[in-house]
């Protein structure tokens, strides 16, 4: 897969926070970020102090909606749909850019046939979205000259997540808002130090510096450097590692401050996979759901412990140093990870952070020229090819990675999952505010828990007054899985027909409720949308 969306393989920013407040136009879509991602937020509100135009698309009315110069509230699963009919006017009026399309791209003339058949009209049906405001969007992204796509896991938790990820630079490539400052397609990491983790070859494909396990010439770079046979099989993905546990085809599984009990769709069948595993390893700063199923727990060392560097979502690399040290016997996941080797029979023998990051420069062309040295400071963007290299603010500046930028002709799918009598109400799922993920940490924080205490579920007040339904009231939330009792808040963030829950916690974690269909090319499973029924019950 060529240029611009292959180099999303990475999940990186294309373009830096900073950048966002020069934008002339910021287009979010698929991401509650003042709530997920404050301070990038921080950002966009500056870009529209200083007269920028932003645009909000989400299906529940997110706080950034407030301060947006269009928001709609499209259907759930519809993002390629929406997508297409922006696109569609944007040709239509000639706000697309030849010339960056014919000097830069490829596959153009294939996807504007397959855009032809995405007017307005015909994507308000699908969308919900009037063709006003389909044209409007177009318009305000189509013609600003400096135009920045935000997106987070709202787009690409879904079955069609990667062609939701290929639409948007589709978008950008149209509109020649790639490889200039202040433009790109954005995706906001829903974790912290998931783009480091990513960049260190924590995935079934690649080794770190995603180089592909299947490359020849890669895996016997990877093996001389660590004097070790290297398979060139790509490894299994969570789910695949879920369903080998009920199959028997998995026998083991090491977690790694991960939550998967709660994190994982369809949790109650993450439960029994993790209950099959003939042994469970969890390594973690807490005592999780998931580590209490653990035959063994491993506790680590928190970010204030040790010492080490963080990657964050716009491929900053930067020094983390160790505040206290390690309380109890818990200890930095490195050495942790590197005395189970030696007993194991390979040896390792780092003897710092430091001395692992000059690995990762000798084995990881983007990572080269990152010392310890020249991280003081405000640390370095990734790629940074030598010691003599300031580090990258924005990527594809004269030409994509892999040459020219590839148009993907991409169709509307809806759902996984359909609604129907049963099974009448759509769910999404997302976090609030004061609460991060499972909660692992921030659930023992006594002040956020004073703020939210418990899951709960949005309801419609139109939905809320046909079913007798009040603020505040118990109501039990059923799927296809499973079922969750949780307390009503009735409000007009979701339209009818549709809820919301988070996953914060436990007993009412709106993962036992969510489907396990995933992307067939990432395997990313279908968090934000399912087909539920709700109905009253007692506490």
């Amino acid at each position: 897969m060529a240029g611009l969306a292959a180099a999303f393989g990475s999940g990186a920013m294309t373009n830096s926070v900073s950048e966002l407040e020069n934008a002339d136009c910021i287009f979010i879509i698929g991401s509650n970020t003042t709530s997920s991602h404050p301070l990038v937020a921080t950002r966009i509100y500056r870009a529209r102090k200083n007269g920028a135009n932003i645009i909000v698309a989400d299906p529940r009315k997110i706080h950034i909606s407030r301060f947006a110069d269009i928001y709609v509230q499209h259907n759930l699963g519809t993002d390629v749909a929406l997508l297409n009919g922006i696109m569609h006017e944007i040709i239509a009026q000639g706000w697309h850019d030849m010339e960056f399309i014919e000097s830069r791209t490829e596959g153009f003339e294939e996807f504007k046939k397959t855009i032809e058949n995405y007017p307005p009209e015909k994507v308000s049906d699908i969308t919900g979205v009037s063709v006003d405001d389909i044209k409007e969007i177009a318009r305000l992204y189509g013609t600003a000259d400096k135009g920045s796509i935000v997106y987070c896991m709202g787009i690409t938790q879904h079955t069609n997540g990667v062609d939701n990820v290929k639409s948007l630079a589709n978008l950008a490539m149209l509109t020649g808002n790639v490889g200039r400052e202040s433009t790109g397609v954005n995706p906001l990491r829903g974790q912290n130090n998931v783009q480091g983790a990513c960049d260190m070859g924590a995935l079934p494909n690649v080794y770190p510096g995603y180089q592909a396990v299947t490359m020849l010439d890669i895996q016997q770079k990877f093996e001389s450097a660590w004097d070790a046979k290297l398979s060139n099989k790509i490894g299994l993905t969570i789910p695949e590692m879920i369903s080998g546990l009920h199959e028997g085809t998995v026998k083991a599984l090491y977690v790694v401050g991960e939550n998967p009990i709660m994190s994982d769709p369809d949790s109650g069948h993450v439960e029994e996979a993790l209950k099959k595993a003939e042994f469970l390893v969890v390594q973690d700063i807490f005592m999780s759901p998931t580590a209490k199923l653990a035959h063994v727990v491993l506790p680590g060392a928190s970010y204030a412990e040790k010492d080490g560097t963080f990657t964050n979502t716009e491929r900053r690399v930067m020094r983390i140093r160790k505040a206290i040290e390690p309380i109890g016997d818990s200890r930095a996941d490195w050495e942790i990870i590197q005395d189970l080797s030696n007993r194991f029979g390979y040896k390792m023998e780092y003897d710092s952070p430091a001395s692992i990051m000059e690995e990762i420069r000798e084995l990881t062309p983007s990572y080269a020229g990152i010392t310890y040295g020249r991280l003081e400071g405000e640390g370095i963007q990734w790629p940074c090819p030598d010691t003599g290299h300031p580090g990258t603010r924005f990527l594809h500046k004269d030409r994509f990675a892999k040459g020219r930028g590839l148009f993907h002709a991409i169709e509307y799918k809806g759902p996984a999952e359909k609604t129907d009598e049963e099974y009448s109400f759509w769910l999404t799922t997302g976090r609030v505010f004061v609460h991060y993920h499972t909660a692992t940490m921030t659930g023992n924080s006594p002040s956020l828990i004073s703020e939210v205490s418990d899951g709960y579920v949005e309801i419609n007040p139109h939905d809320a007054d046909k079913m007798g339904i009040s603020n505040g009231e118990w109501v039990k939330v059923s799927s296809r899985r499973g079922e969750v009792k949780a307390r009503a808040y009735i409000t007009t963030r979701v339209k009818e027909g549709m809820v919301f829950m988070n996953f914060h916690f436990l007993e009412t974690n709106a993962n036992i409720l969510t489907n396990p269909a995933f992307d067939p090319v990432v395997k990313i499973p279908e968090y934000k949308v399912c087909a539920v029924k709700i109905e009253k019950a007692n506490p």
